[in-house]
């Protein structure tokens, strides 16, 4: 996964680029295996649809889409400014189900 900034992700929702944003905090533990998962998911996703952001980096962006809590998965499926958030972090094959429904269509 690759480390997004606020105005690179809101200037790709703009353009209407599908992707996925994992926001984590460093020292979660939760947030550690969450990783491990997207980490294993991000092989059969094609490139450029997972990225990072630390949500310590990001607090408009945490008003702004009311995100509650860490780990999560922002989708974004490139037609609406909305995106889905992804709190359960269950498994592989869960997060990938979910983002494959957004951002492949």
């Amino acid at each position: 996964m690759k480390p997004i900034t606020s105005k690179m992700l809101m200037r790709s929702v703009w353009e209407g680029v599908p992707q996925a944003v994992f926001i984590y905090t460093p020292l979660c533990g939760t947030c550690a295996a969450a990783r491990r998962m997207l980490e294993i998911a991000e092989h059969l996703l094609p490139a450029d649809i997972l990225f990072e952001m630390n949500i310590h980096d990001i607090p408009e962006l945490v008003q702004q889409f009311q995100i509650s809590s860490v780990p999560a998965v922002m989708i974004f499926d490139g037609e609406q400014d909305v995106p889905k958030m992804v709190y359960r972090m269950s498994s592989v094959e869960h997060l990938l189900n979910e983002i494959r429904k957004a951002v492949l269509k």
